[in-house]
């Protein structure tokens, strides 16, 4: 246990739990009605499953750490407000129900019934309590559908646009993926999964009880740039083993990287590091795994400057790099910052440890890199477009990392996709694109770089938005409607053929018009021209028909699967 003095009035405790000792009568859990909303995604539940299973399958008997919570709880009481840790809190609540819902062992389902609510006492006329009461708008969905048992078939045919709130959403939402995953395994398979769960998997549980305190410890925890970071503490260690001599021009050499990058940016360059040199994903927190996979297996043969000189302040100038996409070169540079505002529209950053890789290791060969990046792009476009989550998506750069440490070079496998990913990735974008918002404007984005034959996605509106020409909810006396059936509308609405971008923010009445008035207008700028290449083409054409639509979903993926070399065009 760590003890230490937070405010005169309160002090401050820190204890490590397993989830049995969590989920049980010593807490109350409480989210106040002033918390945001529970607002975890499937993405979110599918990477905490994930790397439960790993955790589970890889280590069996090794703990894994879930990180943190912090509750305003008084000593002696149970009762605790949660001030930061309600998005993991609740997702286990779900995760553990859904398996209750799939177990056909009646002792077993009592069992997980008990971590989801406090059984009653009927002789002292104590009532069931729930372990965990979340905000009082979402609480009677989370109630009926989570907390009480039985609820499975009612979570799978329940109307999610019928819930009143985004909360009330996700919760049902991530209850439907846990029962659709948890379903593809055994029930002795799900028993092993909770056994890890409630045995090996550990929180770190900060009380205080004064709620000021709570917000100061939330705070500290999380305002980065403000309070110490693990580059301070690898800062103080690696200076530290410098001669006495060289450390003021040591310290001075760190500290020029830390105020080009700021401290989050140089705090995010160790994590890269991490994956790069230890090429294999992060389980537990950095201060931890950098020194025992980066650290202390560097100073075993070289000196602590020569780390600073030979790898902190190398992949720190490849991340500036990378990050403001400022290479520079005699010759190549263009194409090559190109790649990397490419690479920096794509919805996570998981692609930066090989960059930065390929930065450092060939910065002085542009024509290898331009072959690089262009590779690393087809494979991170693919599984943005293909949804790859976040776990199996890092395990590829990670075994992309250890083929290009192995001396595979362009060559590497990891860069490859089998005709299973260019078939699923041909799907994707032949299919209902704008459904997916975080995919539909890089894909759009980089076919109107393609047909304008530019060297990079260099737009500076200040809006970007996505637009249908055949509209999503046309009037019922609107042209559209003599035009095309609602089946071909179904069809043809969310596809890319129908799809064009917009340097302003979208005008709901104006999508609606018919086409001949959107043309005239809404199309095209001021001066009746258009910055986009795909809105030109639209703009080019007399009416708006299927057979045109047809036409430019064709047209259209023809160059998607050229760009991204994904294989033959399959027939809509």
């Amino acid at each position: 246990m760590v003890t230490t003095e937070a405010l005169p009035s309160s002090k401050i405790q820190a204890n490590e739990h397993a989830l049995s000792d969590v989920f049980n009568a010593k807490f109350n859990f409480s989210i106040p009605d002033y918390q945001r909303p529970y607002s975890w995604g499937q993405e979110q539940a599918a990477e905490l499953l994930s790397d439960i299973q790993d955790a589970a399958e890889r280590s069996p008997e090794e703990p894994y750490f879930l990180g943190s919570i912090v509750l305003v709880k008084t000593a002696g009481s149970s009762d605790a407000d949660v001030i930061d840790g309600q998005q993991r809190l609740t997702t286990l609540t779900i995760l553990f129900a859904m398996i209750r819902e799939l177990t056909i062992d009646l002792e077993l389902r009592g069992n997980l019934q008990s971590l989801i609510v406090e059984l009653g006492n009927k002789a002292l006329g104590l009532a069931p309590k729930p372990r965990l009461t979340i905000r009082s708008r979402d609480s009677e969905v989370f109630n009926n559908y989570i907390q009480s048992q039985g609820s499975a078939s009612e979570i799978q045919s329940l109307d999610l646009e019928g819930l009143a709130t985004d909360s009330q959403k996700a919760v049902i939402g991530n209850a439907r993926y846990f029962l659709t995953e948890l379903t593809k395994t055994t029930e002795d398979e799900r028993l092993d999964l909770i056994r890890h769960l409630l045995r090996k998997t550990f929180l770190v549980v900060v009380a205080t009880a004064d709620l000021s305190s709570a917000h100061r410890i939330f705070s500290v925890m999380n305002a980065r740039g403000m309070d110490l970071t693990p580059a301070d503490m690898f800062k103080a260690e690696i200076i530290g083993k410098i001669d006495d001599s060289s450390k003021e021009k040591y310290a001075k050499k760190w500290e020029d990287a830390e105020e080009q990058l700021g401290r989050q940016g140089f705090a995010d360059v160790f994590l890269y590091v991490r994956m790069v040199v230890a090429k294999i994903r992060g389980h537990r927190e950095l201060l931890l795994e950098f020194k025992e996979q980066v650290l202390s297996p560097h100073l075993k043969d070289h000196s602590a400057d020569h780390f600073v000189d030979h790898v902190l302040l190398p992949y720190a100038s490849a991340y500036s790099q990378v990050r403001d996409a400022n290479f520079s070169a005699t010759h190549g540079a263009d194409e090559i910052n190109a790649w990397l505002t490419r690479l920096a529209q794509l919805d996570n950053n998981d692609w930066v440890p090989p960059a930065i890789w390929a930065l450092k290791e060939h910065g002085d060969e542009p024509t290898w890199l331009g072959q690089f990046f262009a590779r690393l792009e087809r494979l991170a476009a693919s599984m943005l477009i293909r949804r790859v989550y976040t776990t199996p998506r890092a395990q590829r750069y990670v075994e992309l990392l250890k083929q290009l440490g192995n001396g595979d070079g362009l060559e590497s496998a990891a860069f490859e996709l089998d005709e299973a990913e260019r078939s699923e990735t041909r799907l994707a974008l032949d299919g209902p694109l704008y459904q997916n918002k975080r995919v539909v404007k890089y894909v759009l984005l980089r076919l109107d770089e393609t047909l304008t034959q530019s060297s990079g996605v260099t737009y500076a509106h200040k809006y970007i938005s996505v637009e249908h020409v055949l509209p999503q909810n046309p009037k019922e006396d609107s042209q559209w409607r003599q035009d095309f059936t609602d089946d071909e509308r179904t069809l043809w609405t969310h596809r890319v053929g129908n799809l064009l971008l917009l340097n302003r923010v979208k005008n709901s009445e104006a999508s609606n018009r018919d086409f001949t008035h959107k043309k005239q207008g809404y199309f095209t700028g001021k001066n009746g021209v258009t910055n986009y290449a795909l809105t030109t083409q639209v703009v080019q054409q007399e009416a708006w028909t299927t057979e045109v639509l047809e036409n430019s979903q064709t047209d259209r993926m023809k160059m998607l699967v050229k760009l991204w070399e994904l294989g033959s065009v399959h027939s809509s």
